[in-house]
């Protein structure tokens, strides 16, 4: 029983992560229909950039929030300067952009600050609660539980949110509104950009900081939101911490699994879910009239 809670509480909160960058990656998806299959990298440099002013002697929680500021800016900025041009280009063009904007941040993080690995400090205490879970695991789930609530309110009670969620849901009627959906997609692509950040630093203390420590984790986090909704943010979160929950227990009680093939099991369940229902499990139906 206490390796069952172990694995559980573990997949909780590695699942928090894989919540934060399904829902970045739903973000972007319900604004411009499209997967972003850089966003893990761009979550990578940010992580980098709050290393280099922990490096420089900042405080870590400042540090957090100034990385948080920067990586709304570079969502802002790419969307703008990248896609905006490519936003009546054909599918093929938009993952053209995304692969090379994949490449461009993969190496220059590597340029920047080399491709060693680099150990990152976790601002939570050390050890853990019986055994079952380290503090530095409470303190994730706490911070993707809060910026979640935070996400809440801003898109439920704030004017910028509704606009935002109107623009992503009818953009035609929107404009005739007269809200401004090209600014309101950069405003998205900013918010996926800080929550995939937030994703990235509070992991990088558990698989160290390096250029391609968001390969698997981005993988993990396109499985849940497909298994939870690619149409629905909820649902991606809920599917984020499915997916971390059920991978380790794949891989403790399967023998043939292990830590060598969980990988897989983000694979799986992609192409299950696809089979089964490819809305998703929360995710809604589209329907089209021909």
């Amino acid at each position: 029983m206490e390796l069952f809670l172990n694995q559980v509480f573990s997949g909780l909160a590695t699942g928090s992560i894989y919540a934060a960058v399904a829902l970045a990656v739903v973000m972007i998806f319900l604004a411009i229909d499209h997967f972003n299959f850089a966003q893990g990298e761009m979550a990578m440099f940010s992580t980098f950039v709050c290393w280099a002013l922990l490096d420089a002697g900042t405080p870590y929680w400042l540090a957090f929030i100034l990385t948080i500021a920067f990586a709304f800016a570079f969502g802002v900025v790419i969307e703008r300067v990248l896609f905006r041009p490519l936003h009546s280009a054909p599918v093929l063009s938009h993952i053209i952009a995304f692969l090379g904007l994949f490449f461009i941040l993969n190496n220059g993080a590597g340029w920047i600050w080399d491709f060693t690995i680099k150990p990152m400090p976790s601002p939570f205490p050390e050890g853990s609660i019986s055994g079952l879970i380290s503090y530095h695991q409470i303190g994730m789930i706490g911070v993707v539980l809060v910026m979640l609530a935070l996400l809440f309110v801003f898109f439920r009670f704030t004017s910028v949110g509704l606009a935002m969620r109107a623009a992503a849901q009818n953009p035609e009627s929107a404009r005739l509104c007269g809200i401004s959906v090209g600014w309101m997609i950069a405003l998205g692509w900013g918010m996926a950009s800080a929550i995939g950040a937030v994703g990235g630093m509070l992991i990088a203390p558990v698989v160290f900081l390096e250029p391609n420590m968001m390969l698997g984790i981005l993988l993990y986090g396109f499985a849940a939101a497909i298994v939870g909704g690619i149409t629905n943010p909820a649902g991606a979160v809920a599917g984020g911490f499915m997916v971390g929950v059920l991978e380790n227990l794949v891989g403790t009680y399967i023998p043939f699994v292990g830590s060598e093939l969980k990988l897989t099991v983000a694979l799986v369940l992609i192409v299950a879910v696809l089979m089964v229902k490819p809305s998703g499990l929360f995710g809604r139906t589209t329907v089209t009239r021909v």
